[in-house]
């Protein structure tokens, strides 16, 4: 009897060995390989393509369509361009449904949506539907899980806009592994892109994530799609901020916020008043005009410093990352005497957003001091700019932007590194070199 032809795929980065290994030599993960039989997969014919000069191709029509929802096509950079794949991850609840069976339901002013389910049976998207005031007879809705039937069914419909809900439950006949496998995920994505390219459809695709929050599946999956953006926010909480993290048509980091209620998501039309309006001007409470995208956000930075209860001191963060942290309170010692060796350091970013943008050091170090000294940093004062390790505060991008956004809620200084050189009419510019200086002048 011939021997069966397999291969062992990891789960979590698609590294593949002709034999089980218990560790993943690529990403280092256990027990993540899993054996999968090698198919034959047929050939199919492709339609030939020429080769021409950039400047010959003609420019195509990529009118963008609304999705009905001014921040979410705002977020997109104005709406969906025909052909765009959208991969959007959340945690399990978030809404990440919700918002898509919404959105398919304002999208039927361009034509019929096809809402493709592996998750839920007709009957209960339905239900769903009903609660959330989705009735229009042009959302197709479409419990399918094996690919060559939902390709099928998108030839016989031609819908405006395809939804699969989600990637993981779907699989090809063509493959022997089994839904949510690598190869899979892999395959799927792939082809379902190839038919919105082809076919000129947008597409939201979802896609389930790992218990450390990063998306399910091999990490090809987020470069084969055109966009992906991701449900942040706390999961019992009446807010979800939805980011961009990828966008081949349009730029990065931009945000749209949404508000849930018993009728589904709403609009939140302006995010900083959302992010600000529940602060209370108590020590370890800094302001920081947060922007990766085009338009600056406000957050609340949060810092809470106690007498360490055990003998090693906890260090922990809720959405800014523990390393960086641990960097700004060696340079608080260092540059300016002000000891947390035998503290508890919390450090929280309030709303569930989460912020990697070195340009929000100042305000987690001016939070911590703030905390330590027991004094508040006043209340019309914003803070930013990068921590180098000699505590210097370094230039940091979209200054202006920034502290525009400042002034048009209320705030009359910013505290900014010195390099910047700016003046904004309305609001005291408050430049300094390093930590220590920044310090002196807030307290």
């Amino acid at each position: 009897m011939a021997k069966r032809d397999v291969r062992f795929v990891c789960q979590s980065c698609g590294y593949v060995s002709v034999r089980w290994k218990g560790r993943c030599p690529s990403c280092g993960e256990w027990n993540s390989l899993v054996e999968e039989r090698v198919a034959d997969t047929p050939t199919v014919p492709k339609t030939k393509v020429e080769v021409l000069p950039i400047d010959r191709w003609e420019e195509e029509d990529y009118r963008r369509k609304s999705t009905g929802f001014a921040n979410l096509d705002s977020a997109l950079g104005g709406g969906l361009v025909p052909g765009q794949v959208i991969l959007i991850a959340g945690e399990p609840g978030i809404g990440k449904s919700t918002l898509l069976l919404q959105v398919s339901d304002r999208f039927t002013a361009h034509g019929r949506v096809l809402y493709v389910s592996g998750e839920e049976s007709g009957s209960q998207i339905a239900m769903r539907g009903r609660r959330l005031g989705v009735s229009n007879p042009d959302v197709l809705i479409y419990p399918q899980t094996v690919l060559e039937e939902i390709q099928k069914t998108v030839e016989e419909v031609d819908p405006s806009l395809l939804v699969i809900d989600s990637v993981q439950t779907m699989y090809s006949e063509k493959l022997e592994s089994s839904p949510g496998s690598v190869s899979q995920v892999r395959e799927v994505t792939f082809r379902i892109t190839e038919i919105c390219k082809e076919r000129g459809l947008p597409c939201f695709i979802v896609g389930q994530i790992t218990k450390e929050g990063t998306i399910a599946g091999p990490k090809v999956l987020e470069h084969i799609v055109d966009t992906v953006i991701q449900f942040e926010g706390e999961r019992y909480n009446f807010y979800r901020v939805v980011k961009v993290i990828k966008n081949r048509f349009g730029s990065v980091g931009e945000m749209a916020v949404f508000k849930m209620s018993d009728t589904g998501l709403e609009e939140v039309p302006e995010p900083s008043a959302f992010f600000v309006s529940e602060r209370v001007n108590s020590p370890g409470s800094v302001i920081f005009p947060h922007t990766e995208g085009s338009k600056p956000v406000l957050l609340e930075v949060q810092a809470l410093v106690l007498p360490a209860l055990y003998t090693t001191p906890q260090r922990r963060t809720q959405g800014f990352d523990v390393n960086r942290l641990s960097l700004i309170l060696a340079i608080l010692e260092k540059e300016a005497n002000i000891f947390t060796r035998d503290s508890d350091v919390f450090v929280n970013v309030a709303g569930g957003l989460s912020v990697k943008e070195p340009a929000v050091d100042l305000a987690v170090a001016m939070a911590i001091v703030s905390s330590k000294k027991e004094k508040p940093v006043p209340e019309d004062v914003v803070v930013f700019g990068e921590l180098g390790l000699g505590g210097e505060v370094r230039a940091v991008h979209f200054g202006d932007l920034r502290i525009k956004e400042a002034l048009k809620f209320g705030f009359r200084r910013a505290l900014v590194p010195g390099k910047l050189n700016m003046e904004v009419e309305g609001i005291e510019i408050l430049p300094v070199s390093n930590v220590k200086e920044a310090i002196e002048v807030l307290f």
